[in-house]
């Protein structure tokens, strides 16, 4: 072997080496006999080194894996004896091989056991046995054998992607499943013997083999018989296992393994209760919150599949009518409850999160009960305090750097709140009654308790929404107990001055929950100042927390936009107090803002609702919103002026990120008017105009165009919404400044403007779309043409996507109904046009693309295809638009696999039943007699072909073209 090579699979070695060990790697793999030497390498213990070892492993791997079956006889009995040699070898060896060896030479033996199994080597495990007999070392590789081969036999995180893998998958399944059924048949008794025998010898003076091999029997359970497991010699072992602290967290998961295996209802009832009773008596039914934490997550997960299993039990046996058998089983649930309340209610959360599923679907079986005993109402309650409990944040929480373990209470919480909802559907009046005695009695003593309290009762609050559902958040309305006790809470929450309290989490949970139930300030409005003003102070918007002031931003909105008119008497106050707040900030006055330039556009929507919405003339209204956006006109000339003259790129980002800003709040504040209160009725139409003519300069700026364009483009698709036909004087030369010197993103960007144009104003803007429908093709087309690297893979998306583009582009015009557009470019123009789109239907894999170009073909033939239509289009649709239909399908990357290459598919059926509409029998004929003869098609495909064209029925011919 290349020795200096070999030096490149140390981890330490440098980047020269470690390449050059790699492109080694890949020559062995290719050889035809570097494997030997590989296993004679392991055979004969040659080198010392372990990465070299393993190294020899995965080549040996390969070969095993891709090339087995290109090998002879007598090279495959080679595999076979260098690994047994090796194994044979483990156990004489002074010291026992680095685990990640002993793991990887498993997955070969696995390999060769898939290859060889039912062919060639069906003694494979008396083989193996024989080998290791009860060697330590050899026992423990056995294992990682075992394990090896169940993790082949049983991939239980297939993923299936193409049609081509889930083929490949069947396959394998297929042969998995007749490998499992021969191992039932021929050696897993043996096997299981085997396992017994190593627990018994080894289950006091070697933890570390006992659980390797709890866990072979835990993974084997789910696919061998159970009996073999689940009998008195084995079990009783097991729950042996159970007193011994280094084993009972294997022992656990073993026990969960075979608790989860299917099978009969009753017999299901009967295995779990034995297995409790045992359990129950051996004390560890009383859980101390001072055990092992970690045992006690796997009790949980045991109890819990323990649990789960009585009610997939009960389930079935509800489903087969034997209800004597099914109250059995529910006693059984029942008698578990305080066991899973224990483990619900344990302050560590993993603990808790294990048992939740049980206690989920016991409430669905209470849920389905027609009357609740008195026990069951308990135990609803207790499970609601419990949840309250857990609810709960604790001290070590960190709320301004939320690292791992806050994501995890996060997604803790989640569970917690699918099971309020649960509680919930169970009992909705207990529920109320419980969150409305938490809530009034910690907001009457909010000032003296600690926040966690506070914020879970306004948690509850705020959680009540989602559990207890309306129709249109009408939760004050209706069911009149339910809605006196949620307008009694809002009204303690509003009125008690808990937003003053000094803890982020219960400021947040205070907006959160008061704009959740906005509806509360129709029915009593008197308390709109009050929750305004925590808004706007330093409870809210000036808080000394960037996150809350962030939040607040976005929920100010929500709550301005809910209120609507009732926001009359207090807008012009509201709007001097966020006057300072929507201060463009420009990079050089090194003053931070309380807000980000995000947060800000959320102040700038608000400020435009309130102007809009308001009960103002149209005068007074104008006057506002000039207010409003002279700062940002007047800003933003002083800083494109000083982008002109700035040297520094730094200082040009900063600058240009700023003018970006000045024309996103401008736009920003277009979005409060709506059909019934447009921008006209507003009379804002001459102050979105001189905005236009402010922004519209940074176009023809050299400088950091990308970032400037984009912001101008924003905006120019906003007016176009919002000022309608009053934009299109702009529209001419904002299109020249944007088609120079562009990139493809630019013009990708671009096109849906035009669309927006094209298919808003339609003919209005025809002399517009006719005189720049050339340069912006050109313009297109020169992009398009540029050269690429060929592994650059960004490069080839930007351009499929500026394709997709120009295609909608076209469809865009053509589908407007100004197919003149088009027709007016000259006749070299036109043809260059409609074979570009020929093309984009044919030549290149992209089905989105495809199926536009289809949509294009059949709106021409729609429009030109008849007898007047444009001279010698009859004959372009014949050489080129037809051979197009008959192209694409048969090219190999049309994969009717793929859904949008079946849409492409049916826009192609759709533009060959345009064409037999427009030209008639002369169609059928042109295909019977001329083209598809051309193409060797038998006479009777083509006679059956024409015939599902001639149906009048569409999708007939749609469903015949893709059988």
């Amino acid at each position: 072997m290349d020795e200096q090579a070999l030096l490149g699979l140390n981890p330490n070695a440098d980047a020269d080496f470690r390449q050059r060990a790699l492109a080694y790697f890949e020559q062995l793999k290719i050889s035809q006999d570097a494997w030997q030497v590989c296993a004679e390498a392991l055979a004969q213990s040659i080198y010392s080194d372990d990465h070299i070892k393993f190294f020899c492993f995965q080549v040996l791997e390969h070969q095993v894996k891709f090339k087995y079956s290109e090998l002879t006889e007598v090279q495959q009995q080679l595999i076979r004896e260098t690994l047994i040699t090796w194994l044979q070898a483990q156990m004489l060896n002074p010291q026992p091989e680095k685990t990640f060896i002993r793991n990887k030479a498993a997955q070969v033996f696995a390999l060769l056991f898939v290859t060889e199994y039912l062919t060639k080597w069906p003694k494979f495990f008396f083989d193996i046995l024989s080998v290791v007999d009860l060697n330590p070392r050899g026992v423990d590789m056995y294992l990682r054998i075992l394990m090896a081969v169940d993790a082949e036999l049983v991939d239980r995180d297939v993923v299936h992607t193409s049609e081509a893998s889930y083929f490949a998958l069947t396959l394998e399944a297929r042969r998995n499943t007749l490998l499992k059924d021969t191992m039932r048949e021929q050696c897993i008794p043996s096997l299981v013997e085997s396992w017994y025998q190593i627990l018994q010898n080894y289950q006091y003076n070697n933890s570390e083999l006992t659980c390797q091999c709890l866990e072979v029997v835990g993974a084997y359970v789910s696919w061998i018989d159970l009996s073999l497991i689940a009998n008195e010699r084995f079990i009783n072992m097991l729950l042996g296992h159970m007193s011994v602290e280094v084993l009972r967290e294997e022992a656990c998961d073993c026990l969960f393994e075979i608790v989860n295996k299917g099978m009969d209802p009753i017999d299901k009832t009967k295995l779990v209760e034995s297995l409790c009773q045992v359990l129950q008596s051996a004390g560890l039914f009383s859980i101390d919150q001072e055990d092992d934490v970690d045992f006690l997550a796997r009790f949980s997960k045991l109890v819990n599949g323990m649990g789960q299993a009585l009610i997939a039990s009960w389930t079935k046996l509800i489903k087969n009518g034997d209800m004597k058998s099914a109250q059995d089983t529910l006693q059984a649930i029942e008698a578990k409850v305080a066991l899973m309340l224990q483990l619900l209610i344990h302050e560590d959360d993993d603990i808790s999160s294990n048992i939740i599923g049980f206690c989920y679907d016991y409430l669905h079986i209470l849920k389905q009960l027609p009357a609740l005993s008195d026990q069951q109402k308990a135990n609803v309650e207790a499970i609601m305090l419990a949840v309250m409990k857990k609810l709960t944040y604790d001290e070590e929480y960190n709320f301004e750097n939320e690292g791992e373990d806050e994501a995890m209470f996060v997604e803790y919480r989640k569970q917690l709140k699918l099971l309020l909802d649960r509680l919930a559907q169970v009992s909705p009046e207990l529920l109320l009654a419980s969150v409305r005695r938490v809530f009034n009695t910690t907001l009457q003593n909010w000032q003296t308790t600690q926040f966690m309290e506070v914020e879970v009762a306004i948690r509850l609050l705020y959680m009540l929404a989602e559990a207890l559902p309306v129709s249109h958040g009408a939760h004050f309305s209706g069911d009149v107990t339910k809605a006196t006790a949620l307008q009694d809470m809002m009204r303690t929450l509003v009125t008690s001055g808990v937003s003053a309290y000094q803890h982020t989490s219960v400021t947040l949970e205070f907006f959160e929950t008061v704009v959740r139930y906005e509806k509360f300030f129709a029915v009593e409005p008197q308390h709109i100042p009050t929750v305004l003003m925590a808004f706007l102070d330093q409870r809210g918007l000036r808080h000394t927390s960037p996150k809350v002031r962030s939040r607040t931003a976005y929920l100010f909105s929500r709550f301005v936009k809910s209120l609507n008119k009732q926001m009359n008497p207090f807008i012009e106050d509201v709007l001097n107090r966020i006057q300072d707040l929507m201060e463009l900030s420009p990079p050089e006055n090194g003053y931070q803002a309380l807000l980000s330039s995000d947060d800000q556009l959320f102040i700038y929507e608000t400020a435009g609702v309130l102007i809009v919405n308001s009960e103002y003339s149209a005068e007074r209204k104008q006057v506002l919103m000039r207010n409003l956006l002279t700062p940002l006109m007047e800003k933003f000339k002083v800083l494109l002026e000083k982008l002109m003259m700035a040297q520094d790129e730094d200082r040009q980002m900063a600058l240009a990120d700023c003018l970006n800003h000045a024309v996103g709040f401008a736009s920003r504040t277009s979005k409060a008017f709506s059909n019934k209160q447009t921008v006209k009725q507003c009379g804002c139409s001459e102050v979105y105009l001189d905005c236009l003519q402010t922004f519209l300069p940074a176009l023809s700026c050299p400088l950091q165009k990308e970032v400037l364009r984009s912001g101008v483009r924003t905006f120019l698709h906003r007016m176009i919404i919002c000022l309608e036909e009053e934009v299109l004087p702009f529209i001419p030369s904002a299109s020249e400044h944007m088609l120079k010197d562009c990139e493809a993103k630019d013009l990708q960007e671009f096109i849906p403007l035009i669309n927006q144009i094209t298919a808003k104003f339609k003919t209005q803007v025809s002399p517009f779309l006719q005189q720049m429908f050339m340069p912006l093709l050109h313009a297109i087309f020169e992009v398009l043409l540029l050269p690429a690297e060929e592994n650059d893979q960004s490069a080839a998306l930007e351009k499929q996507m500026l394709r997709r583009s120009y295609f909608a582009f076209l469809q865009t015009v053509t589908g407007s109904g100004m197919s003149e557009v088009i027709a007016n470019q000259g006749a070299e123009n036109v043809e260059h046009v409609l074979f570009t789109v020929i093309q984009g239907a044919v030549d290149y894999p992209d089905p989105i693309a495809q199926k536009t170009c289809f949509i294009i073909l059949s709106k021409l033939v729609e429009l030109w295809g008849g007898k007047d239509g444009p001279v010698g289009f009859a004959d372009f649709v014949y050489k080129h638009i037809v051979p197009a239909c008959f192209l694409a399908p048969l090219k190999q990357t049309f994969d009717l696999a793929d859904a949008q290459t079946v849409l492409a598919l049916s826009e192609c059926a759709v533009t060959l039943k345009t064409i037999h509409l427009k030209r008639g029998p002369e169609c059928i004929q042109y295909l019977q007699q001329e083209y598809l003869p051309s193409l060797q098609v038998a006479p009777e495909i083509i006679q059956e072909f024409c015939q599902a064209l001639q149906q009048p029925d569409a999708k007939v011919f749609k469903n015949y073209l893709k059988v």
